[in-house]
């Protein structure tokens, strides 16, 4: 009984084999020989959310009219005719799930071809880098380290290092979130420098560049940033020289000022107690006296609270007219001139 159930199994086994062989031999005659399978691509497979990309069916065969599907996920989703040139099929990504398998399928008459899959990725893309220098100098040459990151952007990232928009580094890559270094060494340190970077990953054209770096020209024997380590010292000197002589001067001022407030600024403010005066006219006997004219001090004594005396002296001027005759004579004969003796 098993050996009739065995026999049938094996005529219904080749039967079945023979059935295939026949199809496939049917579909190998219905195709032509030059139609192969279809290629997909795009420019790239690195997008950031909602960018817009293209999609390429293409076919070495350039004779025959081909129409192109595009599947995702085994989903329809569109179809293009194209004899001799590829078709393109437009689409904007916004979702993971958009981002593939995709598929395109290239049909003429009964004869159906298949490409590969083809499949995006999402990448966020690099903002401005910083760059960051620092300096030491060595007689006679100057050593600088570069350093330059930029703190968004996916993994890995490229640095490249520009001095005057010509690169002078080879490309750095850095699989983690650190700054890139560069050691440069200057020879001639009193030629001006501008130095950059620029950053970019997978997503094609977001390369971003740092702001530029001046480096000042030095003479020879400068030390680098002296400009900037002087100019603090020296307003400190300064401020530290007003203080001392604001310090100095001004108490003197303040001394001087008192003195003069002390000092009386009429004579009969001079406090003089107990004062005793003498008053001396002395009238000259070889002089004539002047009529309606009545005698005034001209020596004062007094006498302050020590007991000290103090001696004043006036001159009381007196007025004497004098007679026509002199008066030529001692104007030399010419006239229109009054003259006055002064007598002590």
């Amino acid at each position: 009984m098993w050996r009739k159930s065995f026999l049938v199994f094996l005529l219904s086994y080749w039967a079945l084999k023979a059935a295939l062989d026949s199809e496939k031999t049917t579909e190998t005659n219905t195709c032509f020989p030059e139609f192969t399978s279809p290629c997909l691509d795009s420019k790239t497979n690195v997008i950031i959310k909602g960018q817009n990309v293209s999609l390429i069916c293409s076919n070495q065969n350039k004779s025959l009219q081909i129409t192109y599907s595009l599947f995702r996920h085994n989903k329809y989703l569109t179809s293009r005719c194209g004899k001799g040139e590829p078709v393109t099929f437009n689409l904007s990504i916004t979702e993971d799930q958009e981002l593939g398998p995709y598929k395109c399928k290239a049909e003429v008459s009964n004869c159906t071809k298949y490409s590969r899959e083809f499949n995006f990725t999402f990448a966020d893309p690099v903002t401005t880098p910083v760059l960051n220098v620092t300096v030491v100098q060595t007689k006679p040459d100057l050593y600088m380290t570069l350093h330059c990151i930029t703190f968004n952007g996916s993994l890995p990232i490229s640095y490249t290092f520009f001095a005057k928009g010509i690169a002078i580094s080879p490309v750095i890559s850095t699989y983690k979130r650190e700054p890139a270094e560069f050691n440069l060494t200057k020879n001639n340190i009193g030629e001006v420098e501008e130095y950059s970077c620029e950053a970019k990953n997978s997503v094609p054209n977001r390369a971003k560049y740092s702001q530029t770096f001046r480096m000042p020209s030095r003479g020879g024997d400068s030390c680098p940033l002296c400009l900037q380590l002087l100019l603090p010292g020296l307003l400190l000197v300064l401020v530290v020289i007003i203080l001392i002589l604001a310090f100095w001067i001004l108490p003197k001022y303040k001394a001087r000022k008192a003195m003069r407030d002390k000092v009386p600024r009429h004579p009969g403010d001079t406090p003089m107690e107990g004062g005793i005066y003498a008053n001396i006219y002395e009238n000259q006997a070889d002089k004539e006296s002047v009529p309606d004219l009545e005698p005034r001090p001209c020596v004062s004594t007094a006498q302050d609270e020590t007991g000290h005396s103090e001696e004043v002296h006036y001159a009381t001027p007196i007025f004497q007219e004098v007679t026509p005759k002199d008066r030529e004579a001692c104007n030399g004969g010419k006239t229109g001139y009054v003259y006055s003796d002064i007598i002590f």
